[in-house]
């Protein structure tokens, strides 16, 4: 599972074995050794499997789960509500978001989502309902 997601993360975001190499290796620790694109390419291949170190480099570098890269999660979801309350710095079009700004969009979202949900109720009571008839002959 993890040479296919691997390999799938890297062609969605359209960079080369190459490209994601020297993007791993930025931030090299001091008993690290740079990788390379054969190396990735084994990875993707099944070869070989890659070190833990170098598994968190992955998953930190698209941004996903190590349980999502190694296959054990299916999906790997997020929840809005942490993240806005995270320290990642977010952005909306190009626009850095102030503490202030996470909070409103965080309510504005609670607020849709709480009165959707008390919408949804209401459907379910009026549709057990008797339709009235006003035709009077």
């Amino acid at each position: 599972m993890f040479p296919e997601r691997l390999r799938a993360l890297r062609r969605g975001q359209k960079i080369t074995l190459k490209q994601l190499a020297a993007a791993l290796n930025q931030h090299l620790g001091p008993d690290e050794r740079p990788n390379t694109a054969s190396q990735i390419g084994n990875w993707e291949r099944g070869i070989r499997t890659p070190s833990y170190i170098e598994a968190k480099k992955l998953s930190e570098f698209f941004d996903v789960s190590l349980d999502y890269l190694t296959g054990k999660e299916d999906h790997d979801d997020y929840d809005l509500a942490k993240l806005f309350f995270s320290s990642k710095s977010l952005t909306f079009n190009h626009t850095k978001l102030s503490s202030e700004d996470r909070y409103e969009i965080f309510q504005l979202i609670d607020g849709y989502l709480t009165g959707r949900n008390h919408r949804q109720d209401t459907d379910k009571f009026y549709s057990k309902q008797e339709e009235l008839n006003l035709h009077f002959n």
